[in-house]
């Protein structure tokens, strides 16, 4: 796990604008002199007027987006601080990083933690909607949105930062690895705007209202050639009536950073981004995501067409023939379409949700769902995780789960869904988990739900760590499966068994 000490993001107080570039014959790549030296502290980070374009267009396809190749002799000027070791961070980082990220729904999830973190803070919903680009009206821009605590500006900072997390500290949140936002929103697009307001921290009003606004681009940083990660911010503070801006270093820096947001935005003036503060009313954090990533064939990679109450992907993880099943087998619907729809991959996401949370996708609520509720004849099972598979001490004795598993109501109709959801602090890691991969249809119709907090999860959150405590883990609910699918397999008359033993307890 990354811990505070993680290399941060490069944050800009000082910068020119820069104008989008012309096109120029594609050079071949070197470091230029002088990268890998360390950097000196300045009093100022001074970004040239002059800094040369990229020598080729950043692809619009996320897996070729980090095909970029820097200009040479790059002549960008960074001042120095002096005797001081510093981690340069290219912005290539940015898309290698979110490579982490092969399924698109996975990163719309870690934007949804992140807002479901905010309860505590006193969010109620999480809104995930598509907008107009008005500055390019034929593409789309993503919105997530919650009315949480928002962020400070040093909190913002931290967020738009690579590696730090605060929410390591904080029990019960599902965010730990400080990276989820940064791998989610690069992940589906190339560019995002971040705006966020908070209330003040201090019960006696000592600490004022504040919002923010940064932005971390990758077409800025590649188009204009940068070579470390820059990410433009400017801060306002509530003084009775009028919001006014707060100065890092000087007024001139903090106009160049505002202009420089603008002039690389979807919207066409200082007044329309500013507007977007009107929705977060008292507290929130509105994130918009802009140049979506396309497919090889030149279309989105997200579909908003197919239905406008959902988001859904194209390619391998549509499949025509399980959409087609889903209409005729409604209990098994979710096993169906969970990898392109993120309707019903948001449904399953947690295990439970606070009281009076809301989940909107696209104007209208994500129906929270219960795989429990598509079972019949179901079974629970208590599992007591193990250190060495014999023996137990008191702290794993404490470390133990409930197994809930049945059959598919469709499984009379002999329909080929099985798995388990594993989720870990309520947040789903694993949807249906096959673990028993028997030879014709042993097993066939069998799905389970668990909530397993002793194993630890990928920095993607769509697997677990390879442990053994998670090889043991796999290896029982396999045993649970069998002996469930042989014990029950009479009820469903699949054979005709008889002097099954049903007895769960060694288990």
């Amino acid at each position: 796990m990354e811990d505070e000490s993680a290399m941060q993001t490069a944050v800009s107080t000082n910068m020119a604008i820069e104008e989008r570039p012309s096109k120029k014959p594609k050079l071949e790549y070197a470091l230029p002199e002088g990268f890998l030296d360390p950097i000196i502290r300045p009093s100022t980070l001074v970004l040239e007027d002059n800094t040369p374009p990229s020598s080729s267009s950043m692809s619009k396809q996320f897996w070729k987006a980090g095909d970029y190749e820097p200009p040479l002799n790059n002549n960008q000027s960074i001042s120095h601080l002096a005797g001081m070791d510093h981690l340069r961070v290219h912005p290539r980082f940015l898309h290698s990083n979110a490579t982490s990220h092969k399924w698109a729904l996975g990163a719309f999830a870690e934007l949804l933690d992140n807002s479901f973190d905010e309860v505590r803070t006193g969010a109620t919903y999480v809104n995930v909607d598509v907008l107009d680009n008005e500055i390019d009206p034929r593409n789309k821009m993503l919105l997530v949105e919650d009315n949480g605590g928002g962020m400070t500006p040093d909190k913002m900072r931290r967020c738009m930062s690579l590696g730090y997390s605060v929410k390591s500290k904080v029990a019960n949140t599902i965010g730990q690895y400080g990276n989820g936002f940064k791998t989610s929103t690069m992940r589906l697009g190339a560019d995002v705007l971040v705006f966020t307001r908070c209330p003040g921290e201090e019960a006696d009003g000592s600490c004022r209202p504040t919002q923010s606004i940064g932005m971390l681009s990758y077409t800025f940083l590649m188009e204009t050639g940068k070579e470390d990660i820059v990410v433009p911010m400017i801060d306002f503070e509530k003084r009775g009536e009028e919001w006014e801006m707060i100065t890092k270093s000087s007024h001139a820096d903090w106009e160049r950073n505002k202009e420089t947001i603008v002039h690389w935005s979807p919207y066409s003036t200082e007044e329309r981004l500013l507007q977007q503060f009107d929705f977060l009313k008292d507290q929130g954090t509105r994130i918009i995501i802009y140049n979506l990533w396309e497919d090889e064939e030149g279309q989105l990679e997200l579909d908003f067409d197919t239905n406008k109450d959902d988001i859904q992907i194209r390619g391998v993880n549509r499949d025509p023939k399980k959409i087609e099943m889903a209409k005729d087998y409604p209990n098994s619907r979710f096993f169906l379409t969970y990898r392109h729809s993120l309707r019903s991959y948001a449904a399953i996401l947690y295990l439970s949700l606070p009281n009076g949370f809301r989940i909107i996708l696209r104007g209208k609520d994500v129906n929270h769902h219960k795989i429990t509720d598509d079972m019949m004849l179901a079974q629970k099972v208590m599992y007591k995780p193990t250190a060495d598979g014999t023996t137990r001490n008191d702290h794993q004795n404490q470390m133990s789960t409930e197994v809930t598993l049945g059959f598919v109501k469709d499984a009379k109709d002999h329909i080929d869904v099985q798995g388990f959801n594993v989720y870990h602090k309520n947040r789903l890691i694993k949807p249906f988990w096959r673990v028993w991969n028997a030879a014709g249809s042993d097993g066939r119709g069998v799905i389970g739900v668990l909530e397993a907090d002793f194993v630890e999860p990928a920095h993607d959150k769509q697997e677990f760590e390879r442990t053994p405590v998670l090889s043991r883990l796999e290896n029982r609910l396999i045993a649970i499966q069998k002996k469930y699918w042989f014990v029950r397999l009479i009820s469903l008359a699949y054979f005709n068994l008889n002097d099954v033993d049903s007895d769960f307890s060694d288990y």
